[in-house]
């Protein structure tokens, strides 16, 4: 029998391999319910030839704790406020938490090129209760905007849309014969 580990990993290799390049995504597509979860987000480009100034994403309901990574020559910040859904983490009630969180560059000379490519990291807890989680994504540049903001409706391949969120896979990895921690 595999490991929880090992179809979480398997499940990470297929799903990444169908990602388009263009949109942005997440480098790990499938995390254990009720887990730890590093959040990578992978910006293929820019928005039609002009250079990232700041990226924005907005917490799927259910996604506690969020906190990011620092980067050097952005600034980063979040917007912390009423949870659709509370939560209780080491006995203790959370009403409020992190909804979004932002990076911008610092110094427009220092944007990340059209023609490069960059990951912007956060970490938080996935939910208990196993599904889809979407996480929207605003991408700004200095001449224009990319919103990968759009979720499949129920039946819908989101291979489809024309800007989709960036796709989580929340697996109850206990039904498959592991446990988690």
């Amino acid at each position: 029998m595999k490991s929880a580990i090992q179809i979480v990993a398997a499940c990470a290799v297929f799903m990444g391999s169908t990602a388009a390049f263009g949109h942005v995504t997440l480098q790990d597509q499938a995390a254990a319910a009720g887990a730890s979860y590093r959040g990578v987000l992978r910006v293929g480009h820019g928005c039609e030839g002009a250079a990232t100034t700041s990226i924005q994403v907005t917490m799927p309901d259910g996604f506690n704790g969020a906190q990011p990574m620092v980067k050097p020559g952005w600034t980063v910040s979040t917007k912390v406020g009423k949870l659709a859904t509370p939560y209780e983490a080491h006995g203790k009630k959370f009403t409020d938490g992190v909804l979004e969180i932002t990076w911008t560059v610092n110094n427009v000379a220092d944007a990340l090129p059209d023609a490069h490519y960059d990951e912007f990291v956060f970490r938080g807890t996935t939910p208990k209760k196993p599904g889809t989680q979407w996480f929207k994504v605003v991408q700004r540049c200095t001449k224009g905007a990319n919103e990968w903001v759009e979720i499949p409706a129920s039946g819908q391949d989101a291979h489809g849309l024309k800007s989709p969120a960036a796709r989580l896979d929340v697996l109850d990895v206990q039904a498959a014969g592991g446990h988690a921690h």
